[in-house]
């Protein structure tokens, strides 16, 4: 007993051990356009050059935060290899939900806090477009980083390659079905997701009214 215990523990650690750094690092890659969207679009910050470079570098980033969904295919290569039902239910299926998750929250997240900046500079109409718009692109970009292996910062380093590669490829059929069912997922998740987050947020703002609505303030 004590024997099978210990080699449970040791397959679980080897488990975590070999996903921990790239889960940790895509983790990474996936919040830095919800901090920047932060930092651009929940301020009252003037559209500077700054401003500028750090919307091209939100946009550059944004396709890692979805982009966590594909990474449900390294779950199904670790199903095929671990032959304990134990681990696959109670730490591989646990572990990767609460990664592709978080990855996708700072997405819609991210896409929210864009939405949010539109009403505010009064550009209502263009939401629905802009978030159309940004799931094809997203679309293009999770193709790219998952078949092509391209990453963000290749843009700079590796412009031409991208232009060249990376156009011709989305220009064929089999691509151009990837991308089209991807974009569809995309829209699909990021519609419920929105309107899971909308939803909690309406009903904090209700509970927070309804228990300030019971304090009696002194009259001065």
């Amino acid at each position: 007993m004590k024997t099978d215990l210990m080699e449970l523990i040791t397959v679980v650690i080897q488990v975590l051990q070999i996903n921990i750094r790239w889960m940790t690092w895509n983790l990474f890659l996936a919040f830095i356009p919800l901090i920047l969207s932060i930092w651009l679009f929940r301020s009252n910050r003037g559209r500077s050059w700054i401003w500028w470079l750090g919307f091209v570098v939100f946009y550059a980033f944004l396709p890692n935060a979805p982009y966590l969904v594909t990474d449900i295919i390294h779950l199904i290569n670790d199903i095929r290899n671990i032959q304990s039902i134990w681990i696959i239910t109670l730490i591989l299926i646990p572990t990767y939900f609460i990664v592709i998750m978080a990855g996708f929250q700072a997405y819609v997240i991210s896409l929210i806090n864009l939405g949010h900046y539109l009403h505010r500079i009064g550009k209502s109409q263009w939401i629905l477009w802009v978030e159309i718009i940004t799931h094809g692109l997203n679309s293009i970009g999770i193709y790219w980083g998952r078949f092509l292996r391209f990453n963000s910062w290749d843009l700079v380093t590796k412009p031409s390659q991208i232009l060249t590669q990376g156009i011709e490829e989305i220009l064929s059929k089999q691509a151009s079905v990837i991308i089209t069912i991807t974009f569809i997922i995309l829209c699909g998740l990021y519609w419920l997701t929105k309107r899971v987050n909308l939803a909690l947020v309406v009903n904090r703002n209700t509970n927070y009214q309804s228990r300030n609505s019971h304090i009696n303030f002194p009259n001065p």
